[in-house]
């Protein structure tokens, strides 16, 4: 028989009260009678604000995506809002992706503002996350929200916050937010929507966001050098297909072919076992396409289109997937290139990465004299940079997992002007007889060769996640002392805010928000974090190694070795 915490209980117990439909409490009748596994898995918390929002699978409960949970989260949410803008009408905007029930929940989240006074522009069909972030600013809006799960399985939906100046939520609006929420009855969610309150939107924000990611994300490359290029590009079932075919076209990219299986948004997601383009296999079908095409370049983006992959053919022709870290190189150099070119360089400029992504963007920015700031994982911390520094001039930022963010007129990752961005320098690397390939090559010889790799561990459910708090308590708890032979220099734990140099035995305060995180740093100059996605049920380990000379199989064998010391394959 399975056990069912009596505070669990109580959680299932609101539930069945008249303020539920019947449907709803049926269904909860069947699992206490049938599945009190899942019952508990459902019931045994309330969905958190992760690193990307609050995401979840749908389905009964309160730890669920569902329509009363985020009418609750958005009557909390009016709540707020009518607290911190009380002498002015407030406005909100509202999109989509194409998952299941994203379109419904939409409506319902527009319901609950307008049934609060706040007028709403809603996006009339599904549209990408980087246009959401744009239509804030651009509509003058006090808060946005997505639905979207990012890349998440199927059965995953999401609820991403937007504040007024375009970026997602960060300390302390988020916690106030919660608590909000939290002093909540579910009673207290008004659904009566005010109909004269809900605006649709779509084609003068579509074309002022085109305009601005034409504008941003094109650097004079010539028509010639834009025909010449081959791309093929995949959405990945997903809103990227309402938006990038445009954009290219609009910057004068007409060599495009797109992969027609996946051109469909479709929330099944029916081609790929997972619509992330971190994953090798996402791509398979566009770069089949390509070899069959002789592209030069594949470009797929995740079903919410803040992510892209890329991939490039090699010195001997071969299509190969570059990492997030690349990528984002390849981008931060040619960014800073074309700003030194332009004369605009003066010491009033910055670039930003992450704690987990590669040391390289670093290396990058010391070499053209350009200040580098680096937070936690999630573009919400790069986002709030352009804000913390005013007296500095955000260029560019990105972090491993595949995304980028070229100027701010969006405050987030933005897969539409990425893509122009990987297209724009492969064009002119071919008009110029090289290849975006060998750009990278040359970006290695300026700065050292590194090569990242990442473990995940999937850890599903309740008992996954005390797992999860049971490996980083015991990586505390007994602090490594060497990995893979190479003796810990320095461990940085974010979570007491506190670094240890282990060798002189000092400490020093870190000067970034407390998050659970540990990263090593090892005698041989290897970079080893310990992270619990905020987002998805696994545990990741980012692994970062370095050599001077370019020697791929020198490297390989070095993160073999550090997954094995570590015992996470």
């Amino acid at each position: 028989m399975i056990y069912v915490d009596p505070k669990t209980l109580e959680r299932v117990n609101q539930w069945l009260t008249p303020h539920f439909d019947q449907d709803t409490q049926h269904r909860i009748k069947e699992m206490i009678a049938y599945d009190p596994e899942g019952l508990e898995d459902s019931f045994y918390k309330n969905l958190e604000f992760g690193t990307g929002g609050m995401r979840g699978i749908m389905g009964l409960g309160d730890n669920r995506i569902n329509k009363y949970t985020l009418g609750k989260n958005t009557q909390g949410l009016s709540n707020y809002l009518k607290q911190q803008f009380p002498k002015q009408p407030i406005k909100v905007a509202i999109a989509y992706d194409c998952r299941h029930n994203s379109k419904e929940l939409a409506k319902v989240v527009a319901d609950v503002f307008s049934a609060n006074d706040i007028k709403v522009f809603l996006f009339s069909d599904l549209r990408p996350t980087p246009e959401l972030s744009f239509a804030v600013k651009y509509l003058g809006c006090q808060c946005g929200i997505v639905l979207t799960a990012s890349h998440n399985p199927p059965e995953y939906n999401g609820y991403k916050v937007y504040w007024e100046d375009g970026g997602q939520l960060v300390p302390p609006q988020d916690g106030e937010i919660i608590a909000e929420i939290n002093a909540l009855d579910y009673s207290d969610v008004n659904f009566k929507a005010n109909e004269n309150l809900i605006e649709l939107i779509d084609s003068e924000v579509d074309t002022a966001f085109a305009e601005a990611s034409v504008k941003n994300g094109s650097f004079e490359t010539s028509q010639s050098a834009k025909d010449a290029l081959k791309i093929v590009f995949t959405s990945l079932h997903g809103t990227s297909i309402t938006m990038v075919p445009k954009v290219l076209e609009k910057a004068g990219y007409k060599n495009l072919s797109l992969v027609a299986e996946q051109a469909i948004p479709d929330g099944d997601f029916p081609t790929v076992k997972s619509p992330n383009p971190e994953e090798p296999e996402a791509l398979r079908m566009a770069m089949e396409l390509a070899d069959k095409e002789q592209a030069d370049i594949v470009i797929g983006t995740d079903p919410d289109c803040d992510r892209l992959g890329i991939a490039v053919r090699d010195t001997n022709g071969k299509l190969v997937l570059l990492s997030g870290n690349q990528a984002m190189a390849i981008k931060t150099y040619f960014l800073l290139e074309q700003w030194k070119k332009a004369g605009k360089l003066n010491g009033r400029q910055f670039i930003a990465s992450t704690i987990v992504s590669t040391p390289m963007i670093a290396q990058i920015a010391a070499k053209f004299g350009v200040a580098y700031k680096e937070g936690l994982t999630g573009f919400k911390w790069i986002a709030k940079m352009v804000k913390d520094f005013p007296e500095l001039e955000f260029i560019g930022g990105g972090e491993e997992s595949f995304g980028y963010m070229v100027g701010h007129f969006v405050r987030d990752k933005d897969a539409v002007t990425a893509t122009l961005l990987a297209c724009e320098i492969a064009a002119q690397k071919k008009a110029n007889g090289s290849s975006l390939y060998e750009y990278l090559q040359e970006i290695y010889s300026e700065v050292g060769y590194y090569k990242e790799h990442l473990v995940s561990l999937v850890k599903k459910g309740k008992q996954g996640a005390e797992e999860i708090t049971e490996m980083m308590k015991e990586l505390r708890a007994n602090p490594l002392a060497e990995i893979a032979g190479n003796q810990v220099v320095r461990v940085e734990d974010f979570q007491s805010g506190i670094a240890k140099n282990t060798i002189e035995g000092t400490s020093e305060a870190i000067a970034i928000p407390k998050s659970n995180v540990l990263i090593y740093y090892t005698e041989d100059g290897s970079k080893i974090a310990a992270r619990p996605s905020g987002t998805e049920p696994k545990i990741k380990f980012y692994i970062s190694v370095h050599s001077k000379l370019i020697d791929e199989a020198l490297l390989q064998k070095k993160i073999e070795q550090i997954i094995a010391s570590l015992n996470i394959s």
